[in-house]
Parts: structure tokens; sequence; C-alpha cells
């Protein structure tokens, strides 16, 4: 859509003269309404048409034809192929042009003419309610007005150039028996549109209006321009925030672990219990939210290289791990041992899209999955801000999240070290709206975790 401005006032404000000249300054293209409907006027006076008498008038349109050319760098309009613009200027026609204009038939007949204008070019069109009815949405809306005074003598000196024998007095009347017709008639009266600019000629020269009107059009270009730009932006940004990183594959917690599995894990899981809780003073709060069923995720904090068996300890299912790649290169026991125990390598920081299949297969295996969001361990204690990775397997895998806050004091373990392991909430993607894995829902579902998990370590 381009720039519109639409310029509506009473008969002999000067609108034709200001909308040419408007026009002329920004290039736009001038759409002259009011010779529209003063050609249609004279065509039903041509045709012997009586004016009063609507269907009369209606009748005649479908053998009109009403084109805007441009004669000499002006404006023509022409009537069945003739060019009319000197004809449309006379008060007899003035005042039919009012009469006609009221007509609901010539106003559809104009109207789809006049917007399709407007929709593909910059323009100024003026008329009695542009503003109001033809071009409600134009970026710029002017209601041009002078005295009835003012306006009579404008036009009175207008018509003696012409060689138009009309008195002052007649006009002045003209002028005055037109305004309460304009303003008085039922189908779009004139009125000044509540967003419009009022500008007084009455005192102003042309130069000084014309130039009002431009610096408001002038100024509602760089405001669109800069309109365009943003909503560009936004959806350029919409778009890419609401594309799915991944196909969602809720999994379906039908598959349990191999029994034998699952009996051994269930004998080892109390004897390293003894031995972690000798070893250390260690506590459990919120064993409430730990799940006991497979395919959910454990998301926490990441202290010591004992994190995962801190996490798993009540866990009544096997838990498997994301682990660096680097572990998987030590001595083949040590190797042997981390995957006996669930652990699967990840090669950080790059977005090896196979880590999430390996994800998702290990919970519908059955199995949990631990996930340290924050990458690395924090010798502080403190929780930094987290990766995406968690929250974009819980979105796809359409599974909760338990977070998890690992505490203690210092930077290392030691024997007698008092640890304290915390349980929160489970965090269920659906019921935060969370059913894509979008970027922006992922974003959402990381933020919720990592809150979590703030929350839990304290």
């Amino acid at each position: 859509m381009g720039i519109n401005i639409a310029l509506d006032g009473p008969s002999g404000a000067g609108k034709s003269t200001i909308a040419r000249l408007t026009a002329q300054r920004l290039g736009f293209i001038y759409v002259d309404t009011g010779a529209l409907y003063r050609s249609t006027a004279l065509y039903a006076i041509a045709k012997g048409a009586d004016l009063d008498d609507n269907k009369q008038i209606a009748d005649l349109l479908s053998d009109l034809k009403l084109d805007l050319t441009y004669i000499n760098s002006v404006q023509a309009v022409l009537v069945n192929g003739e060019d009319v613009s000197d004809k449309i200027r006379t008060p007899e026609v003035s005042m039919a042009a009012s009469k006609v204009s009221a007509i609901p038939e010539v106003r559809a007949f104009l109207l789809d003419t006049q917007r399709n204008i407007a929709k593909e070019n910059d323009i100024i069109m003026d008329g009695r309610d542009i503003g109001t009815v033809v071009l409600p949405d134009a970026q710029v809306k002017i209601f041009l007005t002078a005295s009835a005074e003012e306006r009579a003598s404008r036009r009175f000196k207008e018509l003696q150039e012409k060689g138009d024998a009309s008195s002052y007095e007649e006009i002045l009347a003209d002028i005055n028996k037109r305004d309460y017709n304009d303003s008085h008639r039922e189908i779009a009266p004139l009125k000044q549109a509540d967003d419009a600019v009022l500008v007084d000629s009455t005192s102003m020269k042309i130069d000084e209006v014309v130039e009002k009107i431009v610096s408001l059009a002038q100024k509602a270009k760089s405001e669109t321009i800069k309109k365009n730009d943003d909503e560009a932006v936004k959806k350029k940004e919409h778009s890419r925030t609401d594309k799915s990183l991944m196909e969602t594959r809720p999994i379906t917690k039908m598959h349990k672990i191999n029994p034998v599995r699952q009996f051994f894990y269930g004998i080892v899981r109390p004897f390293v219990r003894f031995i972690f809780k000798r070893w250390f003073v260690l506590s459990y709060e919120g064993l409430e939210n730990v799940p006991n069923d497979g395919g959910n995720i454990f998301a926490s904090n990441h202290r010591s290289y004992g994190d995962p068996v801190f996490i798993a300890l009540n866990a009544r299912v096997p838990i498997s791990y994301m682990a660096k790649e680097e572990l998987f290169k030590q001595n083949i026991f040590f190797t042997w041992l981390i995957k006996f125990w669930g652990a699967f390598p990840v090669v950080r920081g790059t977005g090896d899209t196979a880590v999430i299949d390996t994800s998702i297969e290990k919970l519908e295996s059955g199995r949990n999955l631990a996930i340290f969001p924050e990458g690395t361990r924090s010798k502080t204690g403190e929780v930094g801000k987290g990766k995406n990775g968690v929250a974009l397997i819980a979105a796809v895998a359409q599974t909760k999240i338990i977070p998890v806050g690992i505490n203690f004091e210092g930077e290392k373990l030691c024997r007698k070290k008092r640890i304290i392991v915390r349980y929160g909430k489970p965090i269920i993607p659906s019921e935060l709206g969370v059913t894509e894995a979008s970027p922006k829902n992922v974003k959402k579902l990381k933020k919720e975790v990592m809150t979590a998990i703030k929350e839990l370590v304290h």
C-alpha cells in the first residue's frame, strides 16, 4: 500500500488546487474525486435526467465510462472518451454533483475505482468523505476549510477569468446552499474525520497550505517506512521463532527395562547408597517428586563427578547420562564402566542431532535420563545460564523434567562432606503450552528449568 493523503472540505476551499500542487511537490498521483462526481452529474444533465430521481441517474451508470488521464502533464477527466475538464466547473454542474453524490448507486460506482488506485500508489485524493468513507485508513487526513465569504470570493475570481457571468452573490448563495446539502445528506455527509488535521486557509497563502500538508505527508511516509521495516523484522523473527527445530516424538512410556537389568540395578543401588551415606553426610529433600517409572528427565546443576550417582540413588529405574566425549577416551575399564551405567558421549558445542536421537531412544526404552544443562561443573556452586539441550529433548519427547539441586560447600568432595540433594516438582511441557520444539518454546522451557534449579540450590 502506498502513502494515502485524504483531503476533505467544503466546496470552494481550494481542495483541487492544493491537492494538485501537493501531488507535484511529493511526486504523488492526484485523484480528483470531485471531478468524477461532477462528470457523472454533467452526463446526467446531458441525458436530460431528473436529478431528483435516483433511479433515473442509477440507470444511466451502465453506459457511463469515466477515466482520469493526463494531457500535457495536467489531469483531464474523460466522459466516454470526451475531455470535459472545463465543462464540469460551472455552478450548475456543482449543484448537480452535490445531488448525484448522495445517490448510493453513484457512490458505489465510483468507490472501487478510487480505492484500487489508492492501494497501489502514493496518492492525494480530495473530496467530501475521503477520510471518513473512501480511505478511512489513510495515513494523512486533512480537513481543509475557509470562511464561506472567502471561498465565494475565490470562486468568483476564478469564474471571471474564464468569462463566466455569475455574480458574487450568486456564488456565495450557491456555496452556502451546497454546504448545507453536503453536511446534511444521509449518505456520507461532509464532516471532519476524528483523526484529521483541520487546516483553515482563510488567511493562508496557497504555498503555506501546501507546505503544511507536504510536511505531514513526509512525516507519515517516514513513520510508515519505519513501521514496515519493524514489521518485516518482527515477521522474520516470528518465522524463525515459530519454526520447529525438530518434530515432536512423544514417548509412549510403554517399554520397561529388561527384568534382569532391573533386578541387578535393584540390588546394586541400595549397596551404593549405603556406601555413599557412610562416606558423605548425605541427605535428600523432595523425594515425593521422584517418579517411580522411567522415561523422565532429571535436570541438575553440576558440582562434581559424583553428581550422576547422587541423582540416581533415589531413582527406582536406571538412568542414562550425557557425558562429554573425552571421558570415553580414558582407559578401557573406565569406558566400559560408564557405558555399563548408561552414559553415552556428546560432543559439546556441535549441536549434534544424533545426541537428541540417542536421548529419545533411551527415554523410549524405559530408562530415565540425567542432563546437566550448564554443561560444565561449577566450582563455586553458582548456577549458570544453562544450554538448550534439556529443554529441546523434553519438548521433542513431550516428557516431564524433574529439576535437581545438589548442594555442598567448597569446591571438592571429601569424606564427611555435607551434601543435600533436592528434587523439585516435575515440569511438564504441555502444561506450559510447549507442544512443539520451536526456538520460542525451547527458550521458555529452559528458563523454567533453570529457574527451578536455582531455587533448589541455596
